[in-house]
C-alpha cells in the first residue's frame, strides 16, 4: 500500500496553497521491476478525481520533481483520475547505487509502475525532457497510452552530448554548479516569460529534490548514459491522438521544434500559448489544464 513520504526539509518553507498541498499529498510505493532483484520505493501524487474518462499521468522535466505540477494536477484532477510520476533517477523516487539511470531505465521502471498503480491505457503527459520520456514510452508500449500530450517537448532534437565529460571530479563539479541556488535562479528566470513567478516558493519547490542522499550520483550517471536521443525517424509511429502545447517565450528550448513536431507526429495538433515560456503547467496553468480537457474529448 501507498504511505506518505518525509520530504528532506521542512513545509513551513512553503508558502503558496498548491505547493504545501502537493507537498502533503506526496506518496511512495514499493515497485517490482526486472532491473533488480528489490522493489524500486516509487514517489506520486494521486488525486482520484471522476472515474469517466483515461487516467492521466503527469511526467516532469530534467532535474525536477512531482512538484513541477503543483498547479496543473489540481485542475486537471477536477475530472479526471490524476497522477504525477516521479521518473527514476529524479524528484524522490529510491536511486539504488547499482541501477544505471539510462533511458531505457527509465522507461522499464515506469511501465512498472503503471501497471502495479494503473493498469489501463492513459493519457500521457510529459513537459520538457518528460515529453521525451512519454515519446519514448509511447513507442514501445503503445497499448497503455490513450492519448499523448507533450509540453514544450524534448524529443525532436538530440541534447548536447555532455555525458562524455562529466568524468570525476569534473561531474561532481558540474552537479555542485546546478545545484547552486543563483544557478537554479537564473535557470527559472529563463524559464518564465514574467520573472514574477520566480518567487521564493517557486524556487524552495525546484530544490526539494537536491537532498536526496542520491541525488549528485544519478544526475551524473544518466547525463553519462547520454539522456534521451532524437526520436525524429520513429516519430511517424506514435498511435495516440497528440497534443503539442508551446509557450511562445520558450527560452530554454525554441519554438523551432513545436511545429517539427507537429508535422512529424501523426493525429497530432500544436496549441501556441502567448505570453509564456518553457513551462506553461506553472505559468498558466488555467489555459493548459483547459486545453488538455478539450483534448481528451477527441476518441483515441
Amino acid at each position: 500500500m501507498p504511505t506518505p513520504v518525509t520530504l528532506p526539509i521542512p513545509i513551513s518553507q512553503l508558502t503558496e496553497s498548491t505547493s504545501i498541498a502537493l507537498a502533503q499529498s506526496i506518496q511512495v510505493q514499493d515497485i517490482d521491476t526486472p532491473l533488480q532483484p528489490e522493489p524500486i520505493t516509487t514517489a506520486f501524487v494521486h488525486s482520484a478525481g471522476s472515474s469517466q474518462g483515461n487516467p492521466i499521468v503527469l511526467l516532469h522535466g530534467f532535474d525536477s520533481s512531482v512538484f513541477e505540477f503543483r498547479r496543473l494536477l489540481p485542475q486537471l484532477a477536477d475530472q479526471h483520475n490524476t497522477w504525477a510520476i516521479d521518473l527514476l533517477g529524479f524528484g524522490f523516487t529510491d536511486r539504488p547505487v547499482e541501477l544505471p539511470f539510462s533511458p531505457t531505465a527509465i522507461k522499464t521502471h515506469l511501465y512498472y509502475t503503471w501497471k502495479t498503480l494503473i493498469g489501463e491505457p492513459m493519457v500521457l503527459v510529459g513537459a520538457s525532457m518528460g515529453g521525451a520520456a512519454a515519446i519514448d514510452f509511447a513507442l514501445t508500449y503503445p497499448e497503455a497510452v490513450s492519448h499523448l500530450v507533450l509540453i514544450d517537448s524534448a524529443g525532436y532534437s538530440a541534447g548536447p552530448p555532455l555525458g562524455k565529460f562529466l568524468i570525476d571530479p569534473l561531474g561532481n563539479w558540474a552537479t555542485a554548479f546546478l545545484r547552486s541556488p543563483k544557478v537554479r535562479r537564473d535557470v527559472s528566470l529563463k524559464a518564465y516569460a514574467d520573472p514574477n513567478f520566480v518567487s521564493e516558493d517557486a524556487l524552495a519547490c525546484a530544490a526539494l529534490h537536491l537532498e536526496h542522499p542520491q541525488w549528485q550520483r544519478a544526475l551524473i550517471a544518466f547525463t553519462r548514459s547520454g539522456g534521451y536521443p532524437s526520436f525524429r525517424k520513429q516519430l511517424s509511429q506514435l498511435q495516440p491522438p497528440t497534443l503539442i502545447l508551446w509557450g511562445r517565450n520558450d527560452r530554454i528550448l525554441g519554438i523551432k521544434d513545436a511545429p517539427r513536431l507537429q508535422q512529424a507526429i501523426p493525429r497530432s495538433q500544436l496549441i501556441w500559448i502567448d505570453q509564456c515560456g518553457h513551462v506553461p503547467h506553472l505559468e498558466q496553468p488555467n489555459r493548459t489544464a483547459e486545453y488538455i480537457l478539450d483534448f481528451l474529448k477527441v476518441e483515441p
